[in-house]
């Protein structure tokens, strides 16, 4: 979106980093901006182009609120820190963001979080459940992780990454909810719709009146209409609602790519 993107290339980076630092700083402004963050903990990552194999993500003890695009911190695959030096970045954030970048290059952009709604519904038995059309539009994306603990040992890498699977939203169950993308913005809408999924059926289990049951026929039906929008390769998820996104952030906390 070039309303958003600014041209700055130094001798430490290529235009193309750049570019993926504005993009992934104006996502942080934005989970901050709809209530998503939790201090300084979470992250946001996204690979850096190039055959390096390095991603960026959030500088250690900074809030959302703050992180800019000259902030972000760089590390490689086994966690070193790249740029600046004697940044820190938090041990379960590369952990997490490492297993998906190794295994799936294609996926550039990898979004956890710790909200209310989420965590309320991964620590619910059955999960987000089939009942509204939000829920069933993204139900055939949704894939589980089972709580093993603060995520630090690097061999459940594997296991997240299985159950992962070629679903786009995973629930870490007791722990909250993890999105990913070839891009930023799918991974940013992904979030967006999981989390008005968890909020709503809160809302109705709070509700504490009986629930309308959908026919089967409609569940189905609607749950094939999300896998055909997941799969539409024309409008990309994500394609049309992050350029609105980059236009919010850029109208709200337009520091954000300094």
């Amino acid at each position: 979106m070039a309303l958003a993107l600014v041209s700055r290339a130094s001798d430490r980076m290529t235009e193309a980093e750049w570019q993926a630092r504005v993009e992934l700083a104006a996502c942080y402004r934005l989970v901050h901006h709809f209530g998503w963050s939790d201090l300084t903990a979470t992250h946001i990552s996204v690979r850096v182009p190039g055959p390096e194999h390095h991603f960026l993500l959030n500088p250690y003890g900074s809030l959302f609120e703050e992180i800019t695009a000259s902030s972000l911190v760089k590390v490689d695959l086994d966690g070193r820190v790249i740029d600046p030096p004697g940044a820190e970045v938090i041990p379960a954030g590369f952990v997490i963001h490492s297993a998906i970048h190794m295994a799936v290059p294609e996926l550039a952009c990898v979004l956890h979080t710790h909200t209310a709604a989420g965590c309320a519904v991964a620590t619910q038995r059955d999960g987000l459940l089939p009942n509204t059309q939000h829920s069933l539009l993204i139900y055939d994306s949704v894939a589980y992780h089972d709580f093993e603990g603060a995520a630090t040992e690097l061999e459940e890498r594997e296991r997240i990454v299985a159950d992962l699977g070629d679903k786009r939203v995973l629930i870490l169950r007791n722990h909250g909810l993890l999105t990913v993308g070839r891009t930023i913005g799918e991974a940013f809408i992904w979030m967006y719709r999981a989390e008005r999924a968890c909020r709503m059926q809160l809302a109705f289990q709070g509700a504490g009146v009986p629930g309308y049951l959908l026919p089967d026929a409609v569940v189905e039906k609607t749950i094939e209409q999300g896998r055909k929008i997941a799969n539409n390769n024309r409008h990309p998820v994500g394609s049309r609602e992050w350029p609105a996104m980059l236009r919010l952030v850029e109208r709200i906390a337009p520091d954000y790519k300094n």
